[in-house]
């Protein structure tokens, strides 16, 4: 099933990093479209440009509690010689019969109200005497407190230019206008928006359903005790709070035993609410490395095309990969090494891509930049291998922290960066520029 050729032949053959990227983005493809309600939406990417069917906001609206005035009507008005207009109501957010504001005459207005007819500007109430007849006041008092409020007389203090404090129809964005772009990520501002013009429900790509299971007879649920050799599951916590952060729906299934028939039978039973199922450890030569077992030869009695095949890169750490498709609907399973460094560098390198298509987006990669190595020693790498080393990422400069084994999982807590260092480099001294992956 492999659309690129490996690095060499024979049983000790090398896939680069890029040629097993390849493959695994050959046989990936996007989610098909479906149309959900805007707070199912979230998180998904968009198909289609949405347009504009109503100017936003749909017409002239006070962005002030205040009173709409004519502007001739304040023209030189001063809390020593202040402008005294008749007020001839209450406009208020969501009113359809609007008051008309003749010359010598305003209106209570309320943030988000229709300007009325007549009216040019709105003063805020600030500078007023609210209708009480003394100095400026700082807030209205409540129409239900204060009904007469409506009525009276007011005293503006300060003069307004037309259309001050008015929100103008269409200043937000215009009927026929493109409102967002196929591709976009929804989240809570754009959701905003499309309820804002009114739509309540959107053409999308749905977020990816993906499996992570961790397998391995030593691991214990944190939580519970531990017994004598064994250890607490950090992989599949870590990938699937990784697959999360990468815009997936995940689930975490726990961990399985070595037994490669128990594995079969979990991740067979996973499949109905997989797009992709990912497993961390049993792919190395070792004797209780079940994945390779259980699923080395899957294709043998699944549909044709599907299969896992197994292989080895020119990386560090990660060196053992799998990666195929199972069952009826030929779902991608990623297998990753159990080590929780080598496990969480192969996610971002390789997991996080595949997610990343299968929401359909167009950059399925973290940005990655040039910094300066700063380090008290020179850093080594073996020879032919791209090394993968956790580092701190700051204003052009990268630190490598932790070591470089695959175990050291602490040190991953406190990396925002990884540190690449290529094929054809077997020393970096400090110093050198070197890409770096920026994971936050």
């Amino acid at each position: 099933m492999s659309s690129a050729a490996p690095h060499a032949t024979g049983q000790d053959q090398l896939w680069s990093v890029d040629e097993h990227l390849e493959d695994i983005l050959a046989a990936v493809r996007p989610l098909e479209p479906i149309e959900l309600q805007l707070l199912d939406a979230q998180g998904c990417v968009l198909v289609e440009d949405v347009t504009v069917p109503v100017s936003l906001p749909p017409f002239d609206n006070s962005s002030m509690d205040g009173y709409a005035v004519r502007v001739a009507d304040v023209v030189g008005a001063s809390e020593e010689f202040p402008a005294v207009l008749d007020v001839v109501g209450d406009v208020a957010a969501g009113q359809a019969d609007l008051l008309r504001v003749g010359p010598g005459q305003a209106a209570r207005i309320m943030t988000g109200a229709p300007l009325p007819p007549g009216a040019e500007a709105v003063v805020p109430v600030e500078w007023t005497d609210g209708g009480l007849g003394e100095g400026p006041v700082s807030g209205m008092r409540a129409r239900s407190l204060a009904p007469e409020g409506a009525s009276g007389q007011v005293r503006v203090h300060r003069s307004a230019e037309a259309r001050a404090h008015v929100r103008a129809e269409g200043s937000d964005v215009k009927a026929g206008d493109r409102a967002l772009e196929a591709g976009t990520v929804l989240g809570p501002s754009q959701i905003a928006l499309l309820a804002a013009i009114g739509r309540g429900t959107v053409r999308v790509r749905p977020r990816p359903r993906v499996v992570v299971m961790s397998t391995g007879s030593e691991l214990v649920q944190p939580g519970e005790e531990l017994g004598g050799g064994q250890i607490y599951d950090s992989n599949s916590f870590a990938l699937t709070a990784a697959a999360r952060d990468a815009g997936a729906i995940a689930y975490r299934v726990g961990a399985v035993a070595d037994d490669a028939e128990t594995l079969r039978s979990t991740i067979e039973d996973q499949l109905v609410r997989a797009d992709l199922v990912v497993t961390t450890g049993g792919v190395s030569v070792g004797a209780y490395d079940v994945v390779k077992e259980a699923l080395s030869h899957v294709g043998d009695e699944d549909e044709a095309g599907s299969g896992i095949d197994f292989r080895k890169l020119a990386m560090q750490p990660g060196k053992p990969q799998g990666f195929g498709t199972i069952g009826p609907d030929h779902t991608p399973l990623l297998a990753l090494p159990g080590n929780p460094v080598s496990s969480y560098v192969s996610f971002e390198l390789f997991v996080r891509p595949a997610i990343r298509t299968l929401m359909g987006l167009e950059d399925v990669h973290r940005p990655t930049t040039r910094a300066t190595l700063t380090a008290d020693k020179a850093l080594t790498s073996p020879k032919g291998r791209r090394q993968f080393l956790r580092g701190v990422y700051a204003d052009g400069a990268v630190r490598p922290v932790g070591g470089a084994g695959s175990h050291l999982v602490a040190a991953l807590a406190h990396a925002d960066a990884l540190i690449v260092v290529p094929e054809d480099m077997t020393s970096a001294e400090p110093g050198t520029q070197l890409e770096v992956v920026l994971l936050g």
